[in-house]
């Protein structure tokens, strides 16, 4: 197996799609639905029987969430894999187009939408004329908004400079603002929980990131040796990414939800419901990178590795879409 499709048009005609241009267009729109749909109907689906009440217009806030993260994703990916193919000996010249500007105007986007919910005292806008720009000043939640905004911008102005490489500060201070306002300074060690929420969605963007950009690198460079090396590199890396989003996502969890009522609150609380949901497809990524690992080493074409990865970034793409979703929901409580 490799990157490429078969060459020979007379091979197994009859058994394989005619167009797979299009049938490939049809996952894409069929995923973008089920990844709008999760974080718009979650709330309302994880909040079911538990006596739980939603703030105002959580499915949009939670689908403006995962925008931002999966904007975080793309340009740290490409940053990651692109210092890694670098040091690819006899790696082909050339890098496949880069997303990062797209997905900075997404993020700037999502951040403004963010940024206009919290100028509206914490509830989704009906109109221009309910939203307190001034406001955003003068509160840590629209300060942090506001940074949002800023970085976002200024990360797509270094996109098309001609160091995009810069870029990576402007992202870092979003990664930074989300990880303060998840914590907010009522929270008991709030520098604690923002250190965790911090080296959790770094590690989580990279991985997320770096592996998309990895398949669309070996794509671009076609069936060659350096590929599978770059494969090789990433999948070295990602297991330790991996252990780091696990350890800090434990570590938080039980700082919200007591190891004596973790079990109970995973079940009978909207958080917790989304918690276990993430936990599980964590589990599935684990479960393919594993089998992906095991290819490459294994097979004789260690590029047949890219056929769990694509399901492991598809995987992944949920799994970022229910981390918006968490932010929606109230918080555990402490019991």
């Amino acid at each position: 197996m490799t990157l490429t499709g078969p060459t020979s048009e007379a091979a197994d005609v009859g058994s394989r799609p005619r167009h797979p241009g299009t049938l490939r267009a049809v996952a894409v729109l069929v995923l973008a639905v089920l990844a709008a749909a999760v974080p718009l109907l979650g709330p309302a689906a994880a909040l079911r029987g538990t006596g739980e009440a939603a703030a105002p217009g959580a499915g949009v806030m939670a689908l403006l969430r995962a925008a931002l993260f999966v904007a975080l994703c793309v340009p740290l990916g490409e940053l990651f894999v692109g210092r890694l193919a670098r040091t690819v000996p006899g790696a082909p010249p050339g890098v496949p187009r880069s997303w990062a500007l797209w997905a900075a105007a997404a993020g700037f986007l999502a951040a403004l939408g963010l940024a206009s919910v919290v100028a509206s005292g914490n509830l989704v806008p009906r109109g221009l004329s309910g939203i307190d720009v001034g406001g955003l000043y003068a509160s840590r939640e629209g300060k942090l908004a506001l940074l949002e905004v800023n970085a976002f911008l200024i990360a797509g102005l270094c996109a098309r400079s001609g160091r995009p490489a810069v870029q990576v500060w402007p992202l870092s201070a979003v990664v930074a603002a989300e990880a303060l306002r998840a914590h907010p300074v009522t929270e008991h060690s709030p520098l604690v929980g923002s250190g965790l929420t911090l080296v959790h969605l770094m590690c989580a963007a990279l991985w997320a990131g770096g592996l998309l950009c990895v398949l669309r690198t070996l794509r671009h460079w076609g069936p060659v040796g350096p590929g599978a090396a770059l494969l090789g590199l990433y999948a070295r890396v990602a297991a330790v990414l991996l252990a780091a989003v696990s350890a800090t996502g434990v570590w938080s969890t039980l700082r919200r939800m007591p190891s004596d009522t973790v079990l109970e609150q995973l079940t009978d609380t909207a958080y917790g419901r989304a918690l276990l949901a993430k936990v599980l497809l964590v589990a599935v990524v684990a479960a393919l990178a594993l089998w992906a690992r095991i290819r490459l080493r294994r097979a004789p074409d260690p590029l047949t590795a890219c056929a769990p990865a694509r399901a492991e970034v598809v995987a992944l793409g949920l799994v970022v879409v229910v981390s918006g979703l968490l932010t929606a929901l109230p918080l555990p409580i402490r019991w």
